[in-house]
This record gives C-alpha cells, structure tokens and sequence, in this order.
C-alpha cells in the first residue's frame, strides 16, 4: 500500500444505506430495499471506498478485465465521491491504489461548440441522485442534460450517451490528460466513425519506464463533424492531433450515441482485433453479459443469515476482490511483456498489474480458492515476467516495474501457488526463478531491484537500515527500511525453504529455512522489540517502538507480529505464552474492545492518540497487520482472535466511505470476505489457514473440482452474532476438531467444517499444539 493519509473519528459523517433500485445501486441517501433472491449483483456496492481514501472506482468492469471504464472526478487517483464534477469517463482504473495511475482517455460528452481542451475546464457539473452502479455497469446524469452510461467487456469499455435535443452533441476522446505522466500522445481520425490514439504515460508514484496504452473507438453512427486538438489549440476539420479529439453527432431526432473503444498494451493492430472479437453488440446486450459475469462469479459464494447491511458490505468485498490482476494479453494472445517486446500466451491467458506487497497476504490466497484456474494463468504470467525481463517483479504496473513497497513480496506469491498446486508443469522453472532472486540482485542495467539489500542480508542475516541513502532506481528503497526489510526477507526464505523441501532440493532448505530465523537478528533484547540496525550492526533510531524508524508504513509494535513462519519462537522470545497475550491485549486495545468494539475500532485503532506512522496500536488499515489478529490463535487464546476480527469488521459498511484503508487491488476486500467465512490464510505463502468464528450461519463454497475434488465446501455457524461469536467446539465433516488451522490438503479432502457457538470463551483450540505450527 502507498498509504494516502487519511483522518476518520468519531466525528466523520456516516452516510446512509444505499438503496437498491432497478437492479443498480444508486448513490446514497434513499431506503434500502431487499434485492430479488439469487440476484447476489444486486448486493454489491460500487461507491464503497470512494470517499475518504479508499480510492475505490465506481465505473464498469468484468472480472479481472482489461477494461476499468469509469468516471473521474479530479481526485489523484480517479473517483472521489466528495466531489461532483466529472472530467471525463477513462479505460484504466486500478481499484484501491495508494497514487495516480491510470485514467488513460478520459472522454466526455458536450453540448455546443468546443472552446476548452483542458478537462479540468470543460468538466461537467453532475448530482449524486442522478449516479446509479452495479457490477459492470454505471450511469449519470449530468447537469447540462446528457445521460451517461458505461458497460464493459474483458478489453473493450461501452458507451452510451443520451443527449437533449442538438445539432451540436459532441464527444470529446482527451489522449493528453490522465492520471499519470503523460510523455507522449497521439490522435487520429481514420473514418466518420472511428477514432484511434496512442498514449505513452509513465509513473506511480514516481517515474517509471514508459508504457504505452492503445485505443481504438467505434460509433455507432457517423459524426456531422470533428476536430483535434494540440494543447489549447483546437483545428475543426483536422483528422490528426496530439492531444484530443472531438467528434459531433446532430440528436435532434435521435438522441442516443453509442460508442465502443477497445484497449491493448501491444499495438495499434490488437487494439483492433480486440474491437472486432469484443464489439459489434448493443450497449444492453453489452451490459447483460458483465451482468451474467458477476453474477456467475459472486453465485461461488452462498451466504445465509446475517443483516442485509452485512451481506451488501461481503458481497462488494467479493467484488472487488476479482477486479485485478488484470488481462494483459489481446484476444489473439499477444502481450508486451517487460523487456518491451511483443510475445504470444500460448495455452494461458497472460495477466498485469502486480501489487504484491499488498496481495500476497490475502487476496492472492482468495483466488486461489475460488479462481484457481486464473490464478495458475496469473502466477504463469509472473513467471513470464522473469523469463522476458531477467527478474521477478515487485510491484508491476502494465508493462513495466515500480519498485513500489520493500521486501520480496513475489516469492509468498509464488510459493503459495505451488503449495496450492497451481504451477504444475512449472515448478523448477518458478523455482530457478525464485531462488535467483532469493540469493542475488539485479544488474545495474535492470529495471527491477529485487531484494534491494540482499547482500548485507545474506552477509550479516539484517537489511541495514540507512536513511537517506541515494537511490540506485525509481522506487522504495529496502535500505530505507532496513527493519521491516529483514522481516519480510526471512518470512520468503520460510516460504522458499518449504518449496525447495518439497521439490528435493534439500541443500537449499536448510539454507532458506536458517535464513528465516534472522529476524531474530533485529531483536533488541534491551527493549524485547524488533528494531533498525545501521550499517554497522548498531541498534538504531528511537528505542521506543512506538517512535521506531526503519520500518515501512508501520512500527515495531505492529511489525512484531509478521513472522508467521515462528510464531512459537517469536512467543518465546518475548518471554512466554503469557507475556505475548498481554502484549496482544495491549496493541489490541482488548479490555475496551470488550465494552465497545466497534468504537474501539475507530477511536483507538484507526484514530489513536499516535499519528499513522507512530503507534502502538493496532493498524487495520494496512497491510502489516492483516495477519496480527490471528497471533492469538497461537498464544492458546483463540477467542481474542475472534473479538478482534469481528470488531474490525465493523470498519467495513455499505456506504461510500466503508473502506478501512487503501483497498490495493482487493487486498482489504479479500480479508474481509475469508474473515467473514472464518478461514484465513495465516502464513501467507503457505497451505496454513486459521480458523475464527463466520460472521454467516452458513457459507455455500463452490470450488472448482480440477483443484478441490470434493467440489463444494460448507461452514456453518448456526446461531452466529455479536452476542453469541465464541466457538465452544468444531466437527470437520462429522467428526470433532480440536485445532485451530486447517490446511489446503485438508480442504481438498472435506465437504464440511461446523462450528458450534455461544456466549463465552470455550476451550476450544487452547491445547499447547492447537495452534499453527512453525515452518522448519
């Protein structure tokens, strides 16, 4: 996550339930009305997280699609419902990132003569009560009279605008202005229907190597007439331009415009095939397939009991969790890959857009188990990365690295694909891969970092913390964050160990599984916190850890709980069973948590008395403590870990501002979707998932028999709520179950897992051995 800083109290204004009409969500404000039964796309919410940072899209997409086709209102990063000017409907938009990115021809539609090229100048003015948004669909109406609609499908955006009565409705397709840098821009006018540009941007949060998106628009009808434009200058009659174009329809009798534009990272010739397989169909026909998309995807998961505020909230959480990664490859299997030639998916559809550091905790798990045949094509695709550029990625974005956040995210990534048997046919070649990247550095000339400190790593068992140091390449330095660093180093040296074992490399297991001990390198024994050593071994920065440097978007107090491969030898080290549970209750606020959990989750835990990066609370905003609630299932106290998952929960509504968080690409929505169903994978680039009480009485899975022979997996929880959440025993298909994880083989192999519940801590899974063993 590259954290937005965001304040949310007591104080902020809670908007009310959105309301549920014709089969769209509209903005909200009105009566919520019970969606038809099994229609699961009329639970979902498309505004959640557009306000306050969530930085959420309401616009039109499939799964996983090419395409994100929705509005932007000026916000950095696209949508911000606090604002109600729109400046144009654009193709890419990544659900929940931290920075610019995206927004790639945003187009708009006009009345009257064009006089301004600038967005920000002819924006139109729109109402909240006239937005309406389900699963690959979105609709507004704007002040100067014009309805706009927006479909979508894997590589193509639909348009449809309904203009008054005119001989001057215009469509005005900006190729120069987005969400990022722009570098370069190019328009043409080919025929009275169709517009096609090129657009090289470049940047995430700083520079990166450019990447270029190409488009190809198609209307339905002829122009009367159009014109392009180079910076303010606007050429009526001109068919080619480097800025924009306009294009103008005569609605005096027929009010409609329908307009088709396809995407394609390779060139302008895929952005064609891609128009010519995905186009020709009416906006409605269009709009009932992204409709039947969702509905088949969300219909995999069956929930019953709970609010019907609760089940909108899970289902948009679903939703979002099957937004990206994305498609990369044209319907011809062509793909731009990272050395920036063109190669073809043979046998697997080629998938971008990479925020590991964020995904590999949560939703990269979620996909695995209810999209694992994408998931294959998605850790294929990873592997491809390597095989193209040389190296892993970090964080990708399109066709390109930006070393965005630190560690080694892509090696949990990986290795949780070949522990859920997803890379079969590729294991030793993700294997190669992986440990090039474990034990060395890119070359100078590479795009990528990798492990940035890997050297100091391996030589002294810690990333040195070194502030201010130059920066080799664009991106966050892992010396920057020397401690935060080495954990994440021995979390993948666990994860790789358990690979290298599994596959006979027994040599390298022992090497990875020594190196996944050295987080006990940053352990400062005179404070029992993990904290920044500098360059020459010296325990640096504040000794307070709630002050503590070196570690990225957190502190020593909320990073000490991110070794899911030792907990029982992290316990130990601070002394014990009991010391670590009152070291949780402590970070968890949990004797107020007690009287009122949800007011402790926004007064304490996201508005504490600390500021963001200088805590001692509990984070359920970022990406470090995803795993934090579930240490108790390791301290012998499962119950906490339900008392404190069930009141992060309530951070999640259904109301535009019901983020907790950057969503980062449906990493916040995937925790709460396996939170809620009560199994969450606890050692993220393992087969290891802990177990708490569902917030459903009961959760319908349909699994995918290739992967999950059994077919189906059901949870229930009868009597589930807020007053009645503790587990007092588990059966797995029948019989009695006394531990507090299951594994993926586990999974495989059942049809069932009930929980019995009520009032008051039970014993359940307190046993010494309950809890989730260490990797060794």
């Amino acid at each position: 996550m590259r954290w937005t800083r965001r304040i949310r109290g007591a104080s902020t204004v809670v908007v009310t339930a959105v309301a549920l009409l014709g089969g769209a969500l509209t903005a909200p404000g009105a009566q919520a009305v019970s969606p038809p039964e099994g229609r699961l796309t009329d639970l979902v919410n498309p505004f959640i997280g557009t306000e306050n940072e969530g930085n959420t899209y309401p616009g039109a997409a499939v799964p996983f699609g090419m395409v994100q086709l929705s509005p932007d209102t000026g916000h950095n990063t696209g949508y911000d419902y606090a604002q109600n000017h729109v400046r144009g409907f654009s193709l890419v938009h990544l659900s929940g990132v931290g920075c610019g990115l995206g927004g790639d021809l945003p187009v708009l539609p006009t009345i009257g003569d064009v006089t301004e090229t600038d967005d920000a100048k002819y924006q139109a003015e729109f109402s909240h009560d006239t937005e309406k948004a389900s699963p690959g669909y979105y609709k507004v109406g704007l002040k100067s009279g014009i309805e706009a609609e927006l479909t979508a499908t894997a590589r193509t955006g639909v348009q449809r605008y309904t203009f008054p009565a005119t001989d001057k409705a215009n469509v005005l397709l900006n190729a120069g202005q987005s969400l990022h840098r722009t570098v370069s821009t190019k328009v043409e006018i080919l025929d009275n229907r169709t517009v096609r540009t090129a657009i090289t941007g470049s940047g995430f949060c700083q520079d990166t190597e450019p990447y270029t998106v190409y488009t190809l628009t198609r209307f339905d009808r002829p122009f009367t007439a159009y014109g392009t434009w180079n910076g303010s200058t606007t050429t009526d009659g001109s068919r080619t331009g480097r800025d924009g174009a306009y294009v103008r329809f005569d609605t005096t009798k027929d009010r409609t415009v329908e307009a088709t534009t396809a995407l394609s990272y390779v060139d302008a010739h895929g952005a064609a095939v891609n128009l010519r397989a995905e186009g020709g169909r009416t906006f409605q026909q269009v709009r009932e397939a992204a409709r039947r998309a969702w509905e088949d995807r969300l219909d995999d998961v069956r929930v019953q009991g709970g609010s019907d505020t609760l089940r909108r909230t899970f289902y948009s959480s679903l939703y979002r969790s099957f937004l990206a990664p994305n498609i990369g490859s044209d319907t011809d299997g062509r793909y731009t890959g990272w050395d920036q030639k063109i190669h073809r998916a043979t046998g697997f559809t080629y998938y971008q857009n990479w925020s590991l550091w964020d995904t590999y905790r949560t939703q990269t798990q979620l996909l695995s188990l209810l999209a694992p045949r994408e998931a294959r094509d998605m850790a294929i695709s990873v592997i491809k990365i390597d095989e193209e550029s040389g190296w892993l990625p970090k964080w990708g974005y399109g066709t390109v690295e930006t070393n965005i956040m630190t560690g080694d995210p892509v090696t949990p990534f990986l290795t949780n694909a070949y522990q859920q048997g997803l890379l079969k046919g590729y294991e030793e070649h993700a294997y190669r891969a992986l440990k090039k990247n474990a034990d060395g550095v890119p070359p100078a000339d590479s795009p990528a970092v990798g492990r940035e400190a890997n050297k100091e790593y391996i030589a002294d068992g810690f990333a040195p913390y070194i502030k201010g140091r130059p920066h080799s390449k664009p991106g966050d330095s892992d010396y920057d964050h020397g401690a935060s660093a080495t954990l994440e180093y021995a979390l993948s040296d666990a994860m790789l160990a358990e690979m290298a074992r599994g596959l006979g490399h027994t040599a390298d297991a022992a090497r990875y599984a020594a190196r996944a001990q050295n987080y006990r390198r940053i352990f400062d024994p005179s404070t029992d916190f993990f904290r920044a050593r500098d360059a020459s071994g010296a325990f640096t920065g504040p000794a307070d850890p709630a002050q503590s440097e070196g570690f990225h978007e957190g502190t020593s107090w909320q990073y000490q709980w991110l070794v899911p491969q030792d907990l029982p030898g992290m316990v130990d080290l601070i002394g014990g069973r009991q010391a670590a549970n009152d070291r949780l209750d402590a970070f968890f606020a949990y004797d107020q948590l007690l009287k009122d959990p949800a007011k402790t989750a926004r007064e304490v835990w996201v508005n504490g008395p600390y500021a963001y990066y200088n805590a001692d609370k509990y984070n359920p905003q970022n990406e470090p403590d995803l795993i934090a609630p579930y240490t108790y299932l390791s301290t012998g106290q499962p119950w906490k870990t339900t008392d404190v998952v069930h009141a992060a929960l309530t951070l999640f509504t259904d109301t535009p501002t019901g983020m907790t968080g950057n969503d980062d690409l449906g990493t916040m929505s995937a925790w709460n979707v396996l939170s809620s169903i009560g199994i969450f994978p606890v050692q993220p680039g393992y087969d290891t998932w802990g177990l708490s009480t569902p917030v459903f009485a009961r959760v319908d899975l349909t699994l995918d028999r290739h992967y999950y022979p059994r077919g189906s997996l059901t949870v229930t929880a009868p009597g589930t709520s807020d007053g009645r959440r503790y587990v007092q025993s588990a059966r797995v298909d029948g019989s009695p179950y006394d531990r507090t994880y299951l594994t993926t083989d586990a999974l495989r192999g059942m049809r069932s897992l009930a929980f019995t519940v009520g009032t008051e801590p039970s014993d359940w899974g307190t046993a010494a051995q309950a809890g989730p063993p260490a990797l060794h």
